[in-house]
Parts: structure tokens; sequence; C-alpha cells
């Protein structure tokens, strides 16, 4: 049986090295129906259209992702500015509206968490054209959203966050105090309307990372480095996104970066060693949800979004929190038996 698209693996490719335990190893040449038991999160892109020189697929791929931080605000800018000037707003007026970050609005932060929550469907776009595999293979290695494995990662990232508060609790500031008001902030139609679209949007916003940076971007960098060995692609799939998410954020100081680094570091291990994107999410969400609500209760939103002046006192309350997740993530994984590499019957193929 010949795959049209190059298939799985590619003849410089040494498959049964990534053999996933327990999986059997087809005797005789590897060709395009190889176990999909043997596949890791990170390599699935490696069963879809390749070929010997399917480099140039993640390349795009990866340049694609980069660029839609550009196009995907431009597009939805346009949206966003065809509706306020529908309603009467100086067409000026509007384009300050949803782009001032320097004073951030409920209308600002619905821009933004729109326009990386855009990231979802560039990276479900470019995995069933350029790669010709189901979406689903971005969320798992089932291939689609676990739910009931997301659910319990959102109690394990609180109980994180439980140890996080102890910890806290026994340092110096772990941040700029000159930020925090020390007194609850009035609540005013402003701060409801924060709370609106922190709600219904931050969730899509973290996801939006989620699936561009340990989804699409893992599963590229891993494929790209296959042929170096399991350890070298394992570690260029988390490394690579991590310090590609850090960046992603702008300017920012020493202790912020390293703190953002951190986390794409601990979520992308959580990728390869739980199978997929849920345990991320989850963590995603309930940090934002926490670094807003704080905000909105003793800050404000600019700051939120605007950190300078990191303190790094606030490393070992963030790694606390990152570290206990990333044990408790993978203990309970394991302890459930979820799957971190695809099954026999479902194994990623590429569209006809």
């Amino acid at each position: 049986m010949s795959n049209p698209y190059g298939g799985w693996p590619p003849p410089d490719f040494d498959a049964s090295a990534y053999q996933h335990p327990g999986a059997p190893v087809p005797a005789g040449p590897v060709g395009p129906a190889l176990p999909a038991g043997s596949l890791e999160y990170h390599l699935i892109q490696r069963a879809g259209a390749w070929g010997p020189s399917g480099w140039w697929r993640p390349v795009v791929g990866i340049l694609t992702v980069a660029l839609s931080f550009l196009f995907v605000p431009a597009v939805l800018a346009v949206a966003f500015l065809i509706g306020l000037v529908a309603t009467g707003e100086d067409l000026e007026r509007a384009t300050e509206r949803i782009t001032d970050t320097d004073n951030v609005t409920p209308l600002v932060l619905a821009f933004l968490n729109v326009s990386l929550a855009g990231l979802i469907p560039v990276c479900i776009l470019l995995t069933l054209v350029l790669h010709r595999l189901r979406p689903g293979w971005l969320s798992s290695v089932r291939p689609r959203l676990r739910w009931r494995w997301m659910t319990l990662c959102l109690g394990l990232s609180f109980l994180a966050l439980l140890v996080t508060v102890v910890v806290a609790a026994v340092l110096p500031s772990a941040g700029d105090a000159g930020e925090m008001s020390g007194e609850l902030n009035d609540w005013t139609t402003t701060t409801r309307d924060f709370v609106l679209v922190i709600v219904l949007l931050t969730p899509l916003q973290a996801a939006g990372e989620e699936y561009a940076f340990r989804g699409y971007l893992t599963q590229a960098f891993g494929g790209l480095f296959a042929n170096l060995g399991p350890q070298v692609s394992r570690a260029a799939a988390v490394l690579l996104p991590a310090v590609l998410f850090a960046l992603a954020h702008g300017a920012q100081d020493a202790p912020i970066f390293i703190d953002r680094l951190a986390f794409g570091l601990v979520a992308g291990v959580l990728v390869i060693t739980t199978g997929g994107l849920e345990a991320g999410i989850a963590m995603h969400v309930l940090n934002n949800f926490l670094a807003y609500g704080v905000a909105l209760a003793y800050s404000d939103m600019t700051t939120a979004l605007n950190p300078t002046g990191g303190s790094w006192w606030q490393l070992p309350v963030t790694l606390t929190q990152s570290l206990a997740y990333l044990g408790l993530a993978t203990w309970a994984a394991r302890r459930i038996g979820v799957a971190t590499a695809t099954s026999e019957l479902e194994g990623p193929r590429p569209r006809v």
C-alpha cells in the first residue's frame, strides 16, 4: 500500500527508535502502516504528509504561525472597527479604543483575547491543509480534547495554587509592592465588563496560545528534529516553543521572562507526559484567571498586561506553582492511565 503523500516514515528515519513501550514492532521494512501506538504527541506530524523532503512543511507552518501574530489581529481589527464605526464611532477614535494597551479597557482586553483565540483556526488549517491530518491530532493522541481529563487538571491546578499560596506567605514580597494598592478596588460597571470578558474569552485566549505553542509548534519542532534521535526530538519540541512563547510576550524584565519561559517548559513537558494539550490549557486558564482576578481586585488591568519591575522573589512562588502542578498532573495521568501515545486503531494517517 503506497502513501500518496510520502507517508510515515521518510526513508532516512529510524522509526523503531521511537517505538512506544509495549507497542509491537512490525517485521521487515517499516511502511506507512507502522503501528500508531509508537507515536508520541510531538511526532504526529511525521505520520502526515512528509515525504523524503517534507521538512519544508513544518518550516512553512512555523513561519505562518509567527506571521499569524500580525495578520490575525489585523483581520480582526477590521471587523472590530466596522462594528464600532457602525455605531457612530469616529474611525480614529475607534482605532485607538481597540489598540491602546497603555490604558487597557474591557474592549482592548476582548480584542487581545479574540486575537489570540484566532490562532486556533490557523493551526487547524495548517494541520489539515499542509500536513493532511485530521485537526483532532492537534488536541491529543486520541484525537480530540479529553474533557474529563481537562476537568481533573483544573482541579489539580487549583491544588497547586494552594501550595503556592503557602510558599508566597513565607517569602519576602513576590512582586513590586508599588503595583498593588493593598486595598480592595471598588466594584464598578467597568469591573463588571472586565469580569464578563475574562470569564467568556480568557479560556479561548489561553487555548489559542496552547494550540499554537504547545500544539502546532511542538509537533513541528518535534518532527523537524526527529532524525537526531528521541531525546533531541523531545528536547526541541519542549524547549524551542517555550523560548518563542516567552519572547512573544514582548519587552520584559529578566525575572518575568524567566517566569514565562519556565511556564512554557512545564506546559511543554506536560504535552508529552500526558499526550495532549488538556493539562497545559487547564494550567494556563487558571493562571490567567488568577492574574486577572488579582489585578481587578487590588491593582489594574493595564499593569497586569504590561508587567514591569519583576522581582526575583516572584520566581520561587511561580516555580512552586508550575512544578507542583507538573508533579500532580504527571502522577494523575499515570495513575488513571491517560494515553501518551496514539492508539493502533486510531493512528494518524494522511487524508486522501
